[in-house]
């Protein structure tokens, strides 16, 4: 049986860095707000651990996204398959980032993908050409860090 695993990205604003990922991977933001009202109505909450980010409420400092076809416990929206948690960190990020994510694209899409990383707030950094085994570009993602887009 495979291990179970998610992603932890530091950020400096979780909900923004999710949505941003969750539109690029075009995967879904979860969703805790039965959760916290949940922790709230039982006085195991405090309301300052809580955010409004979209219209909904949110663990302040944490946001996680799904794959929309993996299954998620529904009370707490948590996903059980594939998943990445932002988590908000005092210090900024100051170095290459060691653990990157690859974007690919459909074949002959690359320059679709591109641009549409860009038009949710990616930059382009440095196109990558391999000769015939063709090319990808290092892209930043609104916070800095470094991805692939293939």
């Amino acid at each position: 049986m495979a291990v179970s695993w998610k992603l932890v990205i530091d950020t400096t604003n979780a909900p923004a860095l999710a949505d941003f990922w969750a539109a690029a991977l075009e995967y879904e933001v979860e969703d805790p707000g039965t959760l916290i009202d949940q922790l709230l109505a039982a006085g195991h909450l405090p309301e300052a651990a809580v955010v409004t980010h979209g219209g909904r409420k949110t663990f302040r400092g944490y946001a996680a996204i799904r794959h929309p076809e993996d299954p998620y416990d529904e009370v707490s929206g948590v996903g059980r398959g594939r998943r990445l948690l932002f988590q908000d960190v005092p210090e900024a990020k100051t170095i290459k980032n060691r653990l990157h994510i690859d974007v690919h694209s459909e074949p002959g899409g690359l320059d679709a993908l591109v641009t549409r990383l860009e038009a949710l707030g990616a930059t382009r950094v440095q196109e990558v050409d391999q000769g015939p085994a063709g090319h990808w570009w290092v892209m930043r993602d609104p916070e800095g860090n470094e991805f692939c887009a293939s």
